[in-house]
């Protein structure tokens, strides 16, 4: 039939377009179109001016992604370790902490920054729990802002100024 070991999303696909190769093309061509106009930065200096009131939004838009597996585990473990040792989990840049700000909400929540990017692993290297930072949204989405990202001491320098 085509597919040797595929999941159920990928026996969708087969079935969608195993039989009409013209619109697996044209499919195809539109990921590789959007691919290609979404990855231009996306800083506000990229914006050229013009004033816009409205916009159509909510199309159904099907993409192709590649992302390199991270473990929940060691990322439980990092959390777990800062939190018997601090007592809370606060952002290692700015410290904001999202259970004083939001209550019960809050609880448990911040993001997890690997300052050896697991797309620079080799396979079998292991992350370590002294390889992960705990950051806030805005802090982790300022480091990978632009290339090169900073690291996290850079962006506490930042802060401070």
């Amino acid at each position: 039939m085509g597919l040797s070991r595929g999941g159920r999303l990928e026996e969708k696909v087969w079935q969608e377009f195993a039989g009409d190769p013209a619109r697996c093309r044209q499919v195809a061509e539109t990921i590789r179109a959007t691919l290609i106009a979404t990855s231009e930065d996306e800083t506000i200096e990229h914006i050229d001016g013009s004033e816009i009131e409205e916009a159509e939004e909510g199309r159904l838009i099907t993409g192709l992604h590649q992302r390199y597996e991270r473990n929940v585990a060691i990322v439980k473990a990092k959390k777990a370790k800062v939190l018997s040792t601090a007592g809370k989990l606060a952002c290692e840049a700015c410290e904001f902490d999202f259970r004083a700000s939001y209550g019960e909400r809050g609880s448990g929540f911040i993001e997890c920054h690997h300052s050896k990017p697991p797309s620079e692993l080799k396979i079998g290297e292991k992350t370590k729990i002294a390889d992960l930072r705990l950051l806030c949204s805005n802090c982790h989405r300022m480091v990978h802002a632009k290339r090169p990202w900073l690291t996290v001491e850079q962006l506490r320098a930042m802060l401070l100024r």
